[in-house]
């Protein structure tokens, strides 16, 4: 599946994955976030981490985008 979402980042909550993902969109990438939470009703679930995800054309500018904020 060449168009498959390519997993950026893993964060601790779904709140941290709306955050990215907002900041992705906003700069025009296609961004999304995957949470085995039970669709928020388990939290606890997510131990394993929130996956955010872009399209493969767009993961080189996300890890950009991503690792700016890391730096401030």
């Amino acid at each position: 599946m060449e168009n498959a979402p390519v997993t950026v980042a893993i964060v601790g909550s779904r709140i941290e994955a709306e955050l990215a993902v907002g900041l992705l969109r906003s700069h025009g990438l296609r961004a999304n976030y995957i949470a085995d939470d039970a669709g928020g009703l388990e939290p606890q679930l997510q131990q394993d981490g929130v996956r955010v995800t872009v399209a493969p054309d767009d993961e080189a500018e996300a890890r950009r985008i991503l690792a700016d904020i890391g730096d401030d």
